[in-house]
Formats: C-alpha cells, structure tokens, sequence
C-alpha cells in the first residue's frame, strides 16, 4: 500500500510541476522582452535579427501538452483507468514492428516536408531546435521511466511514459511549428503518422493508454520549450556580437554507431 501511495503521489507532483514550469515559461517570455527592448531599439537598425515571435508566449501553447501529461498521470496513477484499456488486455496479438522504425522517423518528418514546402526557418536553426527538443524529450521520459515503476500490459517494466509516442510527436509538432502558416498539410500531416504509433504501443500490448497520452505530452511540450529558449538566446547573441558569429557558428546533432552528441562548427 505504502508502494501505491508513494507512485500516486509521484505523479500528481510531476502534475503540479508541469503545471508550473509552464507559467514560469510565460513569465520569463514577458519579462525578457521588457528587459531586451531598450537594447532592442538601439540596435534594430544596424544589426538582422531572426524575425520570430517569441517574446510573448501565450499560455495556450502549452495548455495541449500539459492537460496530455496530467492526464496521462492521473490515468497511470488510478488502477481502474486501465479497464478502459480494451486492445492490451489479450493475451497475444499480431505485432506491428513498424513503430519502431516510425519512432526515430518522425525525428526527421521536418526536414522532409523541407524538401515540398517552404519551412519558417532555417535548415541551421532546425538542426539545433530538433537537437534542444530531443535533449528535453529525452531527459523528460528516461527520467521518468527510471523514477516512476510502472508494468507495461505485457509484464515488461518501464511503462509510463511511452518514449515511441514521444518521439514521433516530437517531430510531427516541429513540423507543425515550420509549416503551420504555410502548409496546413504538411503541418497536420505527421499527428496522423503520430498517432499511429501511438495506436501502434498500445496494440502491441507494449503501453497503457495513459502512457501514450502523457508521451505526446511531453514530445509536444519539448517542442515549445525548444523554441521559447532558442531564439531569445540567439538573438541575444546576435546583438550582442554581431552577425557575424551568427552565421559562422553551426551546431547540430551528430549520430554514429557509439552513441551521440552534438557537431559544433565555427569558421574565423
């Protein structure tokens, strides 16, 4: 009993702390800009800025992930939300093996649309978003895993949250950040794969639904919080030294076969 009391109540604090961290966020967007605008205004003229509304960041971007995230808590923390459960209580199913490869896919769903439709920023600036969104997601889920002792449906552990949904939103929501005022398309498109594979955990009996919920949460929310940091910091950097370390200064994810980092390039 004491087990199940300390799990509910873990939840409901990553709840409260979610909760939180999306007010600090707007917060932070409001006070940034009325501490930048007086540099801003001497310096508009002389030196190109990324031209990216970030300075106000209105609560509900992030109202979506956080209700997804509470949800998903609530649903995990609550024994007989999972009769609602109907697909994972067989015993044995057809596996669909293509959720794996879609997980990681996803990933790169933004650079994809590239190729058919004019993104909202650079192929540079993408690389360090999907490159910040992923360190975020990654953090978020593992952490969770480790901290918070779940059964999977088929007796596995590490359930909650589902690290293949939260990837494949990841992407799906980057591509709608891109393409949202250019191409409702491209910009819809990829929650449907999404949501595939979100289908897709809890058919395999590899998830609960609760998970799948809270891990399009938190693909979704890493997103936001990629773009509410980035700029700011970017721009900062711009005004403060000019454009020229902004466009000699490259930074991108780097993948090989003993793990990952980050590429880091800078021209004199």
């Amino acid at each position: 009993m004491a087990g199940i009391y300390r799990h509910r109540t873990n939840r409901f604090i990553i709840i409260l702390l979610c909760i939180t961290l999306c007010i600090v966020s707007t917060t932070h967007g409001q006070v940034y800009e009325k501490n930048l605008k007086a540099d801003s205004l001497s310096l508009k003229d002389s030196l190109p800025v990324t031209k990216t509304k970030y300075s106000k960041v209105p609560l509900k971007q992030f109202v979506l992930p956080a209700t997804l995230i509470a949800v998903g808590a609530f649903g995990s923390s609550v024994d007989g939300m999972r009769d609602f459960h109907l697909i994972s209580r067989k015993d044995s199913v057809s596996q669909i093996r293509i959720d794996d490869y879609l997980e990681w896919g996803m990933l790169g769903w933004v650079f994809m649309c590239d190729i058919v439709g004019k993104e909202k920023h650079s192929l540079a600036d993408q690389f360090v978003l999907l490159a910040m969104a992923e360190g975020i997601n990654a953090a978020a889920v593992h952490g969770l895993k480790n901290n918070i002792e779940t059964t999977r449906p088929d007796g596995r552990p590490y359930s909650f949250p589902s690290g293949h949904t939260a990837n494949a939103f990841l992407g799906a929501h980057m591509a709608y950040k891109e393409f949202k005022d250019i191409s409702p398309v491209l910009a819809y498109s990829g929650y449907a794969i999404a949501g595939f594979v979100a289908a897709s955990r809890v058919y395999n009996n590899r998830h609960w639904l609760a998970d799948v919920a809270a891990g399009a949460g938190i693909g979704i929310l890493s997103v936001e919080l990629s773009y509410l940091i980035y700029f700011p910091i970017k721009n900062l950097i711009t005004q403060k030294s000019g454009n020229k370390t902004a466009n000699n200064l490259f930074l991108a994810p780097s993948i090989h076969k003993e793990g990952g980092g980050f590429y880091l390039s800078y021209r004199f």
